[in-house]
């Protein structure tokens, strides 16, 4: 493979960029309007969710959520302010904080997915087909940062 960027890679990457964002501006502007919830307060919903009970240590949900600790704690701090999600501490090592999501956070996180989905839908199930979608995820998949559980729902 060449070491000179092609004109075709150098396109397809900034589309790619355009993209997302323009795709995660529309997402989190429905999820803000509807719901009073960012487009990082759902993934973090969702991220707990899915852990061992309904728990994460703070660290390790930033890191998941490609966040710093400071951005973390100050998404965190609005979340326990809703009442989304609560601070617990463990009880073998004073140092290490968890994020808990709380019952009414989990209830906020499924009305919430109602409409990330659907909006994630119109904006792919709308514009491809079944075999087109199936062919981006794969490509998808070969470039890095791409591994992991990615589905939007609870």
């Amino acid at each position: 493979m060449s070491q000179v960027l092609s004109e075709q890679a150098l396109l397809a990457f900034a589309r790619l960029l355009k993209v997302h964002a323009s795709l995660t501006r529309e997402l989190n502007s429905e999820l803000v309007n509807e719901h009073g919830l960012t487009i990082n307060d759902y993934e973090v919903l969702l991220r707990l969710s899915r852990a061992e009970g309904r728990r994460m240590r703070r660290v390790d949900l930033a890191e998941e959520v490609l966040l710093t600790a400071s951005g973390i704690t100050r998404l965190l701090d609005g979340l326990e302010r809703l009442g989304y999600v609560e601070r617990a501490e463990c009880a073998s090592d004073r140092r290490v904080t968890y994020a808990v999501l709380t019952d009414s956070g989990w209830a906020k996180l499924q009305e919430a997915a109602e409409t990330h989905l659907a909006g994630i839908q119109q904006r792919f199930g709308e514009r491809l087909d079944d075999d087109e979608i199936d062919r981006l995820a794969e490509l998808l998949a070969r470039l890095p940062g791409a591994d992991g559980d990615a589905t939007c729902s609870p």
